[in-house]
C-alpha cells in the first residue's frame, strides 16, 4: 500500500490557513475540497466584495506581515460595513515570491486575530508563486431590501463621516520622507497599517441612512461616487472635517486641505442621513465612543463644492487615488 504524499503547496495551506479562523455552522464544507459549501440564512441576501493588494502599490515591501494580514482583511470588511452587512466568509488568493515561514506566521496571526473578532471563517482560496500580492473576497448577509447603497442620497441629507480623515495619508508621507520619529507617528502608522472596519456603524445605520460608502480612495473621490450614483451634489464645510492634531498641523502649515479631502486609506464610512436624525447620530457616536461628524449637506446642483472658514470655494488639486490616472494622489 502506498500513501499519497502531500505537496508543498498543500502543506503550506494546512500549516498556516486550514485552522486560521473561527468555524461557523453555516459552512458545510470549508478548506480542503474543490469548492466550499455554505448556507445563506432565510430572508437574507449575500453581499460580496473583492479587493486586491499589490506590493509597491497598496503597501510597502517593508510592511510588518502581521499588520498586512490585518489590513488585507480589514479593507474588505470595510466594504461590507458600507453595505450594512454582517460578515461571514472570506477566501484568500496569496501570491508569494517564496514560502517564508516567518512572514507567513506573522501574516496568519494578523489575519486570524481580526477574523475571529468579527466571526469570519476562511473557506478557501489559492496560493501561487510570483510577485507579492493578495486577493480577498468577503461575503456577508443583509436582510433583503435593507442593504445600504450609493444611489440613495437626497437633497437635504446631512453628510457624516466616522473617525478622523487624513491619518493614513500623513503616515505614508512620513514613511516616504523618513520622518518616522515625528510626534504621533506610531499612532498614524497604526491608522495606515491596521484600519478598523466600521461594521458596527454600518449595522446601526442600515435602516436609517439613505446612502453610504467606505473611504478608501479619499473623501472627494468616494463621496463623488455617491453623488454620481444618486444624481445630486454636495456642500462640504472644510473646518468641520474631523482630523487628528498631526493632520491639522500639517494642513495648516501648508494651507492645503488635500490630506483630509483627497488622502486615501482612511477606511472610514461616509453616510448621508435625514436632518431629523441628528440627535440619534449624536447618541450613536457616544454609544460607540467613535466620532461621527456632520461635515456638509447634499444639494440638488451636481458636483462637490468644498468651502473654507471664510466661505471661499476650495478645489482639491487631486480628487483621490485612481489606479489608471496619470495624476494619482
Amino acid at each position: 500500500m502506498t500513501s499519497r504524499q502531500e505537496t508543498p503547496e498543500f502543506a503550506l495551506i494546512r500549516r498556516y490557513f486550514s485552522q486560521l479562523t473561527a468555524c461557523r455552522s453555516d459552512v458545510l464544507l470549508g478548506i480542503g475540497d474543490d469548492a466550499a459549501l455554505t448556507r445563506c440564512p432565510p430572508g437574507m441576501v449575500l453581499a460580496t466584495s473583492m479587493d486586491t493588494l499589490v506590493c509597491g502599490v497598496h503597501f510597502l515591501d517593508t510592511v510588518d506581515p502581521e499588520a498586512l494580514g490585518h489590513k488585507a482583511l480589514a479593507v474588505n470588511l470595510s466594504d461590507l460595513a458600507a453595505m450594512g452587512a454582517e460578515p461571514a466568509w472570506v477566501t484568500l488568493g496569496l501570491t508569494l515570491p517564496r514560502a517564508d515561514d516567518r512572514w507567513l506566521e506573522g501574516f496568519a496571526k494578523g489575519f486570524s486575530r481580526l477574523a475571529r473578532v468579527h466571526g469570519v471563517q476562511l473557506i478557501g482560496g489559492d496560493t501561487t508563486r510570483g510577485p507579492l500580492s493578495l486577493t480577498l473576497q468577503v461575503q456577508g448577509f443583509v436582510a433583503e431590501g435593507s442593504g445600504l447603497r450609493r444611489d440613495g442620497a437626497r437633497a437635504g441629507d446631512d453628510i457624516y463621516v466616522t473617525g478622523t480623515l487624513g491619518d493614513a495619508a500623513l503616515a505614508l508621507y512620513r514613511l516616504q520622507q523618513g520622518l518616522t520619529d515625528e510626534p504621533g507617528s506610531e499612532t498614524l502608522l497604526a491608522r495606515l497599517e491596521r484600519p478598523q472596519p466600521r461594521l458596527d456603524v454600518g449595522r446601526a445605520l442600515r435602516d436609517r441612512a439613505h446612502s453610504a460608502i467606505d473611504l478608501s480612495d479619499g473623501l472627494a473621490a468616494d463621496l463623488g461616487h455617491i453623488l454620481a450614483s444618486s444624481g445630486v451634489g454636495a456642500r462640504v464645510e472644510l473646518p468641520r472635517l474631523p482630523c487628528s492634531a498631526p493632520v491639522e498641523a500639517f494642513m495648516r502649515a501648508r494651507g492645503d486641505w488635500s490630506l483630509a479631502v483627497a488622502g486615501g486609506d482612511d477606511y472610514e464610512l461616509c453616510v448621508t442621513l435625514p436632518e431629523t436624525l441628528r440627535d440619534e447620530i449624536a447618541a450613536l457616536s457616544r454609544e460607540l465612543n467613535l466620532p461621527i461628524t456632520r461635515i456638509g449637506r447634499i444639494e440638488d446642483a451636481p458636483g462637490l463644492r468644498c468651502y473654507d472658514k471664510n466661505g471661499g470655494l476650495w478645489t482639491p488639486p487631486s480628487r483621490g487615488f485612481d489606479h489608471f490616472s496619470e495624476h494619482d494622489a
